[in-house]
Parts: structure tokens; sequence; C-alpha cells
């Protein structure tokens, strides 16, 4: 790649590619200048340093994956939109590795304040109230759908789940299936 094209954009696409290729880990300014044909200090002038560039593929990664949700879950609801909106995600864990790890990071306050972010939390709380839960519970319930569809995500992609019959789709259907059941008969809010 021209060094014409070295942007911020094109450092932090490149920085996505190449933890799909090797493992979020591998993912360093240095790699990212071999990758460019550049000194490791031509990019400090487009990215702060290996946070920056961390996050920028978290930032991405959050991006890419709120598209899938949205065409994923339009024009469902209920059940259909979770199955759609766990889909999105097991097939972006699948196909973009590397990302997907970048989505499991703490997330910087940038991030967090991120329209990609905001995009992904009102893509699942628009299909959680579709289950009609109580505006109050809905941290509870986005809380409960990350860490049951992260979970799996994670313990599937490193091998937990590969000793045993029956087949993991089984048991993420299941999954999916309690969590079904567990929206629609939501407990009451406590009153702790």
């Amino acid at each position: 790649m021209a060094r014409a094209n070295l942007t911020p954009a094109a450092v932090i696409a490149a920085a996505a590619e190449l933890a799909d290729r090797e493992g979020f880990d591998a993912v360093s300014v240095s790699a990212l200048a071999r990758r460019f044909g550049v000194q490791t200090a031509s990019l400090y002038s487009h990215v702060r340093d290996r946070s920056a560039v961390l996050d920028g593929v978290h930032v991405l990664a959050l991006g890419e994956l709120a598209d899938r949700i949205a065409v994923a879950i339009g024009g469902r609801s209920g059940r259909d939109a979770l199955v759609a909106l766990a889909a999105a995600h097991r097939a972006y864990a699948r196909e973009c590795p590397g990302r997907w790890a970048a989505l499991q990071r703490p997330a910087a306050a940038s991030t967090v304040r991120s329209a990609a972010a905001a995009r992904v939390v009102a893509l699942n709380l628009a299909m959680l109230r579709g289950y009609r839960l109580p505006e109050t519970e809905l941290v509870h319930a986005t809380r409960l759908l990350g860490a049951t569809v992260n979970g799996f995500l994670a313990l599937e992609a490193n091998g937990s789940f590969g000793h045993r019959d029956p087949a993991t789709d089984d048991s993420w259907h299941r999954a999916i299936d309690a969590l079904d059941v567990a929206f629609r008969h939501w407990p009451a809010e406590r009153n702790s």
C-alpha cells in the first residue's frame, strides 16, 4: 500500500485484518508499520499508540456488528428477533475472530461514547422491547443476553464444547430458547 494511502482509517482497517488473520494479540504498531512498508515512527502521526489502534478496531467491529444486527432483526420481533440477533453475533465471531476479540476487551470511554456503540445498544434494546420488558429491567436483560451469547461464543471458540455429544449447535439453540423463555417470563422488579 502506498504511503499516500496511510490514514488513520487505513491503519485501523489493516489492524482489523491483522487481528483476524494472526490474532488480536498480534496487533502492534510495528507489525502495522511493516504492513505499510514504513518506519514505526511514521505511524505515530496517524495513530497515538497501540491502545488507540486497539480502540479503533473495537469501534470498527462495533459498527460492523451493528450493521449485521440491523439487517438480521429488521422486521422481526420477539423470539425471531432474538434468534436473528444471536445468529448475527455468532456469524461475526466465526468470520472475524480478531475483531470479535476486540469486542471482548473493556471499552475505552471514547468507544463507549461512539456512534457504533450507541447503535449496538439501540438495536439490543429494540429487540428486548419486543418482549415488553419494563424499561427498568432492560439493563439486566441486556447483561443476561450479553453474558449468554458472549460466554457461549468464547467457550465455543476455545474448543471447550468440542469434546462431547450432542453437537454444539444443539446447545446453542437451547441457550437461545432459554433466553426466549427468560425474556417472556421476566421476574418482577426486585425491591432491594
